[in-house]
């Protein structure tokens, strides 16, 4: 049997879908989640489920609208569970007033019943199986209640008779229609033909116009209004006989929001947070867990060389192994007690509630930048990684807005970038690596906005999606779910560096001990890699203040994956051991023992803001619609890290330096600051025309 899970964003859908199939899908309190169907078993049966986009209505305005709709019609689901937010009965029940005129069983599902008590909410749910002429059950997904029991009805056979919800001439005009249909759902699209809905209105159905326009008439207003009125009125009579509600119940919520939401002290609050995640994950005790893998490694290392030489394998088979293999993948899975804290940190924010705040704290901020509150989403899941981030644009209505947040998402620092930013870091800057890493966090922010106001301006000039959305209640995180979700993302980070990393630390040792002769053993500066960074090494002279050729090629290597950064590094110095401080990777002797604090962190700026890695870029392709607009995404985003590392780099030296004082600085800020004045200036202008110039089309 195949089931349709249904529901409102944030009803708690994949929390049902992950506790009846035992999947780990992809859970956080704020819309989007789901933002493709995910389809399992239910455990002990036959029964095959899927997980659709949250929606609130099956009218195709979204993209996650018109998958679901999609499904419906062409997957043709048996039953349907629809997942309504007990808590918010009147939101949810719009979508319910649709599913009612489909063909097929639908379940009601009352989630989060468990909250109702505490919220003073009381649900009368036989009434309200009456009244919507469908079995109705409160269910707990959270606290797993209530769910048996509604899984053993959808075996049942019996289907209540579903109730009527329009008045008499409006009910009589989708008779009229619906007995001239023969496709399935032929209540539903009746309705749908009334509101003139683009999916199904053709040339087969221009009869139809006349019972519409003598109910336009009728009602004086277009049929759309008066379906939506109609659905409104069923749904507010409905509440009224079916819940209780005690006045003026101050929640928990309730005052976690007065602080977290506060016009004050709210975004004070989100920037002590973030500052803390990248503080305990690169700082304090990312640091000190560290340590003990790569003493791991290091005694991994020289096992496997002794082993090998026992053995009887050759120096070069040996090297392979050693300063091949267990260097570069050594050196990448160094980081992960480090990126465990990350991943916990964050999936934390997710569960509790949180996420969702922050989205709505920028919201009126990114509007002005051309986007809206429903951009923040894709970022915040892009901290994790790239790819699901530019994935989740998909949540995003407007295509302008969408497509200028896909190639703003690669600029937020994703795991894959943490082991570069912790090995600079925590060499470069010691006791000040929790503040440095935290800094790229807010640099990355603050490019981000600047690149949304010149796109919004330039490339994508429009007006951006609403962003509407009902904030869920703070809840206490499922520690089952968390550890879970932690530990998938670094399962999936151990594969990563198992398979691309491997490949590419394979690829760099033989090009590094080999010349192009085909000699081994060869003097490092007359390897083909040193040959081949040498050649484009110049490219990386203005950010790094010499011709360092191994920082240029393991800057390229982090196009295939920016792990790989650390690991081209870790090879070319030769090295599987000590990585994760740099006190070999720095020293003399190796290709970059020239890196000095300004470079460094210029190195991290490039780093940070060029093309992401060949998955995200991927997904950037299929977002964007072409490989052009990829092209062109990825020349924008490595422009942007060229030119932002290079200012880095020229200011920040001449700072190490002492010929950049004070005085220079206020000075150069105050022209920077005018050009960007002049330049927005003429952006609006060219936008909207102004008064005083003859040349724009507004002022002709």
């Amino acid at each position: 049997m195949k089931i349709a899970l249904v529901g409102n964003q944030n009803s708690g859908k994949t929390t049902l879908f992950n506790y009846l199939t035992g999947m780990n899908a992809k859970i956080g309190n704020w819309p989007g989640v789901t933002i493709e169907k995910k389809t399992g078993k239910i455990k002990g049966t036959k029964h095959e489920i899927t997980d659709l986009p949250g929606i609130y209505s099956l009218s195709p305005y979204s993209i996650e609208e018109e998958i679901s709709r999609n499904f419906i019609f062409d997957e043709k689901p048996d039953v349907i569970i629809d997942i309504v937010d007990a808590t918010a009965l009147e939101r949810s029940l719009y979508l319910t007033t649709q599913l009612m005129e489909l063909d097929c069983k639908t379940i009601i599902a009352l989630n989060m019943a468990d909250l109702l008590e505490k919220k003073g909410i009381e649900i009368d749910e036989k009434k309200l199986e009456q009244k919507l002429g469908t079995k109705v059950f409160k269910i707990s997904a959270l606290k797993e209640t209530g769910i048996d029991e509604m899984i053993k009805e959808i075996d049942n056979k019996e289907d209540l008779t579903r109730t009527r919800i329009f008045d008499s001439k409006i009910e009589r005009a989708v008779l009229d229609i619906s007995n001239q249909l023969s496709a399935k759902h032929n209540r539903f699209m009746a309705v749908k033909l009334l509101e003139m809905d683009s999916r199904f209105v053709d040339k087969n159905t221009k009869e139809f116009d006349k019972i519409r326009k003598e109910l336009e008439k009728n009602y004086d207003t277009d049929m759309e209004e008066i379906i939506a009125t109609e659905r409104y009125s069923f749904i507010e009579n409905t509440k009224k006989e079916c819940v209780k509600e005690k006045a003026n119940i101050i929640t928990v919520s309730d005052k976690l929001d007065k602080i977290f939401l506060n016009k004050w002290i709210a975004f004070p609050i989100f920037i002590i947070v973030m500052f803390l995640i990248y503080y305990l994950s690169v700082g304090v005790i990312g640091s000190a867990t560290v340590d003990w893998v790569g003493e791991n490694v290091d005694k991994l290392g020289e096992w496997a060389g002794s082993m090998l030489e026992s053995a009887g394998a050759s120096e070069w088979v040996n090297s392979l192994v050693v300063d091949g293999i267990i260097a570069g993948v050594g050196a990448v899975l160094g980081f992960i007690p480090q990126l465990i804290i990350l991943f916990l940190c964050i999936s934390l924010l997710e569960t509790t509630g949180y996420m969702s705040r922050i989205a709505l704290l920028f919201d009126k901020l990114f509007r002005k930048l051309g986007m809206s509150g429903k951009s923040l989403i894709p970022f915040i899941v892009g901290s994790g990684c790239s790819v699901p981030g530019i994935m989740g644009t998909r949540i995003i209505e407007n295509q302008d807005e969408r497509e200028m947040t896909s190639i703003l998402v690669p600029f937020i620092p994703c795991s894959a970038k943490l082991p570069i930013i912790s090995l600079f870091a925590g060499y470069f800057f010691g006791e000040n690596s929790g503040i440095a890493s935290a800094s790229l966090y807010f640099f990355a922010i603050i490019v981000i906005i600047i690149s949304a106001f010149i796109l919004s301006r330039t490339k994508f000039k429009h007006v951006s999606s609403s962003y509407i959305s009902e904030l869920p209640e703070y809840k206490v995180p499922s520690i089952k779910y968390v550890v879970k979700d932690v530990f998938d993302k670094v399962i999936a980070f151990i594969k990563r560096a198992g398979s691309v990393i491997l490949i590419c630390s394979i690829v760099i040792w033989f090009l590094l001990s080999f010349s192009f002769k085909m000699e081994y053993g060869v003097d490092i500066e007359d390897s083909m890699l040193a040959s081949i960074g040498k050649a484009i090494s110049w490219v990386f002279y203005p950010m790094l203040g010499q011709n360092n050729w191994g920082a240029t090629v393991s800057a390229i290597q982090g196009l295939v994956a920016k792990e790989q950064v650390v690991s081209s590094m870790a090879v070319i110095a030769g090295l599987a051991e000590d990585v994760e401080e740099g006190s070999q990777i720095f020293a003399q002797g190796t290709p970059f023992a020239g890196i000095t604090m300004a470079s460094a962190y210029a190195f991290m700026v490039f780093n940070l803001f060029s093309a992401p890695c060949f998955g995200a870029i991927g997904a950037m392709q299929r977002e964007l619609g072409s490989t052009k607009r990829m092209l062109k995404a990825v020349l924008f985003q490595t422009s942007c890290a060229w030119v932002l590392a290079t200012a880095v780099y020229q200011i920040g030296s001449r700072i190490e330096n002492g010929t950049f004082n004070l005085a220079n600085i206020l000075i150069i800020g105050a022209i920077i600051l005018a050009v960007i004045g002049i330049l927005i200036s003429k952006l609006k202008n060219k936008k909207s025309g102004c008064s005083s110039c003859p040349y724009c089309d507004s002022c002709k």
